[in-house]
């Protein structure tokens, strides 16, 4: 049933990414987040009642579940490719640190709402929640003045295939996104150990105590929220390749430290710094996405990150899971660390990826077209 769920989350965003990009660069984002939004909702809302009334399905539960997979394949390049129409390119860094910052306190707080509202009531009165959430969302962005991008606003009439095709084409064509996508699957498939994997880790080398495994989820998150406000206060290089760099090198080295550890406090702290690393890995690349890519096509290399995540992520999680089963996860984790090492290297020795991290401002962009239209 755990297997299916998971099916069930993530296959249907897999498949809906081929066409969401378009949808993002072909209609307008803002309408797309609340009608994604506001179908994931209604779906939740119907299990509620469903709930209510005394039925208990698993198929019903499998199918919301892929509901909600659907509608959250279609928001997530919409919100990413939106970003840059309200907020000035220089700016676009600290945004996205401030964005994983509040992700994380969200994982943080989550588990703690979640078990008081089971303990006093039925898990519909959790689900309740995300309808309420979903209604403010909505309401929030209804209130935000926010232009379409120009192809919105003369819409094209093109295939869909023909659609993915040029999305596909220019990522592979581009000279900045084709090395860079080359190193987010690289540093995609040699996470996983270190980032699902943990759990089993600590069980295997210190015990399957619930405090040790709840620790080692707050460690994680905690130094992903510690990371986030450092990058949305500072900014980071102003290199974002250098940032970049900076954070995939920490990922890794320590990475094989947490892998090499037997000492519980040393393993924490460790893991904590690991969770610091990631939105200086992760931040400057949706930024210089954010940026070099042209505002018409930024969904659909959104969805190509997305569908790059989505599928190289469980494929891993089927080779690096039952080698678990025959190699300890420490071996894993420190071998995975020394790959992602390794691919941080090799990002210096590109110098001419390297040298594009520097910040471009461009003059008549799609912000400084519309910053007096939206002020109006």
């Amino acid at each position: 049933m755990t297997m299916m769920i998971v099916i069930c989350s993530f296959v249907p965003q897999f498949l809906i990414s081929f066409f969401s990009g378009v949808w993002a660069d072909k209609y307008n984002r803002k309408t797309l987040i609340i009608l994604a939004d506001g179908g994931i909702a209604l779906a939740t809302l119907a299990l509620i009642v469903y709930m209510m009334a005394g039925y208990t399905s698993v198929a019903a539960l499998l199918f919301i579940a892929a509901i909600r997979s659907v509608g959250a394949g279609i928001q997530m390049p919409a919100v990413n490719a939106i970003i840059p129409q309200i907020v000035p390119g220089e700016k676009l860094v600290k945004v996205n640190g401030i964005n994983g910052s509040l992700q994380s306190i969200v994982n943080l707080a989550t588990p703690a709402v979640a078990g008081a509202i089971m303990i006093y009531g039925e898990i519909y009165n959790l689900m309740m929640i995300d309808v309420i959430t979903a209604i403010i969302g909505i309401s929030i962005l209804l209130l935000i003045s926010i232009p379409k991008h120009k192809r919105a606003e003369t819409p094209v009439k093109t295939g869909y295939l023909a659609d993915i095709k040029e999305g596909f084409t220019y990522s592979m064509h581009h000279p900045f996104l084709k090395p860079l996508f080359i190193i987010y699957a690289f540093f995609t498939i040699l996470c996983v150990p270190a980032s699902f994997l943990n759990v089993l880790m600590v069980t295997q080398v210190f015990g399957g105590d619930y405090l040790y495994l709840t620790l080692n989820e707050m460690t994680f998150f905690v130094g992903m929220l510690i990371g986030g406000l450092i990058i949305g206060t500072w900014g980071g290089f102003k290199n974002r390749v250098k940032t970049m760099w900076v954070g995939l090198f920490s990922f890794g080295a320590l990475t094989i430290g947490f892998g090499l550890t037997d000492t519980l406090w040393i393993y924490l702290i460790l893991m904590g710094l690991v969770g610091l690393t990631m939105p200086f890995a992760n931040s400057p690349i949706m930024s210089m996405i954010q940026e070099k890519v042209e505002p018409d096509k930024q969904g659909r290399v959104f969805s190509l990150m997305q569908i790059l995540f989505s599928s190289l992520m469980p494929l891993a999680m089927l080779f690096f899971g039952p080698l678990a089963d025959y190699v300890p996860v420490q071996t894993i984790v420190v071998y995975c660390g020394i790959g992602i090492v390794i691919v941080s290297i090799a990002v210096l020795f590109n110098k001419k990826f390297y040298r594009q991290g520097l910040f471009e401002a461009k003059t008549g962009n799609e912000f400084e077209e519309k910053k007096e239209e939206v002020l109006e």
